[in-house]
């Protein structure tokens, strides 16, 4: 997979609480990624940024809410998610590479 795409199916890390509480406790990463974007995908990606060992990726789609602006309903844009789940002893700095 070319650099290009890697950059392209990992948008960003998704830093929330919650990311924050799985990340300590089941060593679990959270990132938006291409909406095309599949497991496999996702997981090469991880690997080769990052260089760790992936044990499990999970996605899921964010659907976009319906908001109410100046009288009129709009709808922000949806989203997909990925949680990946890192191997023993191995941890990713976000900070540092986001």
């Amino acid at each position: 997979m070319s650099n290009e795409r890697l950059l392209q199916v990992l948008r960003a890390p998704l830093v929330s609480e919650k990311s924050a509480r799985i990340q300590e406790s089941a060593n679990q990463y959270v990132f938006e990624v291409a909406s095309t974007a599949t497991k496999a995908d996702v997981k090469m990606a991880v690997e080769e940024l990052f260089k760790v060992n992936v044990k499990a990726v999970n996605v899921l789609n964010v659907k976009g809410k319906t908001k109410a602006f100046k009288g009129r309903l709009g709808g922000r844009g949806g989203f997909r998610k990925a949680y990946v789940s890192l191997a023993e002893g191995q941890t990713i700095d976000i900070v540092a590479k986001a």
